[in-house]
C-alpha cells in the first residue's frame, strides 16, 4: 500500500507483514522506517537489495533485529532514537519493583477472587522500597534515570557496566560483587553477543535470597528458565519482566505459575509520552535526510 505525503513523497507500507513483502518494497524506497515490534527483520537478504537506501530509522531503541554489519557493508546508515523512552522504562522498573516489594498485584488478584488477604499478605515479607539495596546492570539512559528515582525513595544504589563512569557519584562494582550486594537487580543493557545470557544460573545464585530481578533489557539477557526456577524454589523473592526470550510469551512458560513474578508484554517504554518523543525524533531524522543533511544517532 502506498500513501501520498506532500507533493513529492509517498509512504509504502507492506500489505502483508512478511519478509518477502518488505524485500519487494525496498528497491523503490529511499528511507526505511523500521518495524516498531521488531518482527520484520532487516538482515543480509534485505541489505542485498537495499544498498541504495539513504537511511534506516528505527522508531525505538532496540535494533537487535537489524543486522548492523550487513547494512554497514553496503554503506547504509542505521539510526535509532536513543533516550526517547528512557524515562518511561525507568518509571516502569521502579513501579514494578515497588509493586513486588508490597505484593500489590498479588493483593489485588486475591481481592478480586473474593478473599481478604489482610493477614496472609504479612507472610509475604513485604518490605519498604527504600530499605532495598539496588544494583543496576548497565548505566545507560534508562539506568541513570532509575538511579535518580530509586535514590528518591532512599535506596542505596550501585552499578556495574563495561567501564566506570567517573562523573557519577555512584559506586561502580564488578558484576559478581554487585550481585552479592543487591536486593533489587535492574538489568538494562543492549542485547549483544557479550550480553546474551549475562544473568544465568551462576549469577542468580549470587543474589541474596530476598532479591528481586527486574529485566527491562531484552529477554535473552536473563535466563528466564533459570530465573523461574530460582523464584519457584525460594532462592529469589520475585521478578518483574517486560521482555522475554520468545515474544509473545508461550503458554507453557513456568513464569506464568508464579504469583511473585510480575509480567508485562514489552510495553515498559510504550507510554504515550515516550511514543511521542520517539516519533518526533524519527520524523526529525527522516526530514534531515530528505534535506540532504547527515542523520543523527547513527549506530554504524
Amino acid at each position: 500500500m502506498r500513501l501520498a505525503v506532500g507533493d513529492t513523497a509517498s509512504v509504502a507500507v507492506p500489505a502483508v507483514r512478511a519478509g518477502d513483502e518488505v524485500r519487494d518494497l525496498l528497491p523503490g524506497a529511499d528511507i526505511v522506517v523500521a518495524d516498531w515490534s521488531g518482527q520484520l527483520v532487516l538482515g543480509p537478504a534485505e541489505a542485498a537489495v537495499g544498498g541504495h537506501l539513504r537511511l534506516i530509522q528505527q522508531p525505538g531503541v532496540g535494533v537487535s533485529f537489524i543486522d548492523l554489519d550487513a547494512w554497514s557493508e553496503v554503506g547504509v546508515p542505521v539510526a535509532n532514537t536513543p533516550g526517547g523512552n528512557a524515562a518511561s522504562v525507568a518509571e516502569w522498573a521502579v513501579a514494578a519493583t515497588a509493586n513486588l516489594c508490597r505484593s500489590i498485584g498479588w493483593a489485588d488478584s486475591e481481592m478480586r477472587a473474593g478473599r481478604w488477604p489482610q493477614a496472609s499478605i504479612l507472610q509475604r515479607e513485604c518490605r519498604d522500597l527504600g530499605d532495598r539495596r539496588v544494583g543496576l546492570v548497565g548505566f545507560g539512559d534508562i539506568n541513570r534515570r532509575c538511579d535518580a528515582l530509586f535514590r528518591a525513595f532512599g535506596c542505596d544504589v550501585a552499578y556495574s557496566s563495561r567501564r566506570p563512569h567517573p562523573e557519577s557519584p555512584l559506586r561502580h562494582r564488578p558484576l559478581d560483587v554487585l550481585l552479592a550486594r543487591s536486593d533489587v537487580l535492574v538489568v538494562a543493557v543492549p542485547l549483544t553477543a557479550q550480553t546474551h545470557g549475562l544473568i544465568g544460573t551462576r549469577e542468580l545464585a549470587l543474589l541474596p535470597p530476598e532479591a528481586l530481578v527486574v529485566n527491562v533489557a531484552r529477554g535473552p539477557v536473563v535466563d528466564e528458565i533459570a530465573l523461574a526456577e530460582a523464584v519457584r524454589t525460594g532462592s529469589l523473592a520475585g521478578a518483574a519482566l517486560d521482555v522475554f526470550a520468545g515474544e509473545p510469551l508461550g503458554a507453557d512458560s513456568p513464569l506464568l505459575a508464579l504469583d511473585n513474578v510480575l509480567l508485562s508484554p514489552h510495553v515498559a517504554g510504550g507510554s504515550s509520552s515516550a511514543r511521542e518523543r520517539m516519533f518526533e525524533m524519527t520524523a526529525a531524522n527522516v526530514a534531515r535526510v530528505c534535506r540532504n543533511e547527515a542523520p543523527h544517532w547513527t549506530l554504524r
